[in-house]
């Protein structure tokens, strides 16, 4: 198999018990899922500044308290192409604090696509829900009492 392993970075950005998570579609599968803000770390940035740079892009936010927690490598399917990632997980504050009275947010993607983030308690993925990507994130966070 070919590919390559792509390097993300995702800011788990918490209001009390909800996480904020953008939702994403597999047009392979026609399912619904969840994933918290962030993207593609470049050649030479690290991992802190590919954070503040993608919110910044996304959302048009700047975050404090950036804080390292830990990796996670992700082996998936998505639009049935398989994809690896090794995804670095930060918590972080919304430096505006208005913003966490806010329901929903419009998340600019490259190529012009517009998704839609919104804040979701973690007790929404369990059981039947939909799922929390990246795999092993949804287990991390709810074995740890809601934060890693």
């Amino acid at each position: 198999m070919t590919g390559h392993i792509r390097p993300i970075v995702l800011a788990l950005i918490w209001r009390g018990e909800e996480l904020l998570v953008f939702e994403g579609y597999d047009r392979a599968d026609g399912g619904t899922f969840y994933r918290p803000l962030g993207g593609g770390i470049r050649f030479g940035e690290r991992s802190d500044e590919a954070l503040r740079r993608e919110l910044r892009e996304e959302l048009g936010v700047e975050l404090v308290d950036v804080r390292y927690l830990r990796t996670l490598e992700n082996l998936f399917v998505h639009n049935g192409e398989p994809g690896h990632e090794i995804v670095q997980l930060y918590e972080a504050t919304l430096a505006d604090p208005s913003l966490y009275q806010r329901e929903h947010f419009a998340v600019h993607e490259d190529g012009g696509l517009v998704l839609t983030a919104r804040w979701m308690a973690l007790n929404e993925f369990l059981g039947d829900g939909p799922p929390l990507v990246p795999a092993g994130l949804l287990p991390l966070l709810t074995r740890e009492g809601g934060t890693p």
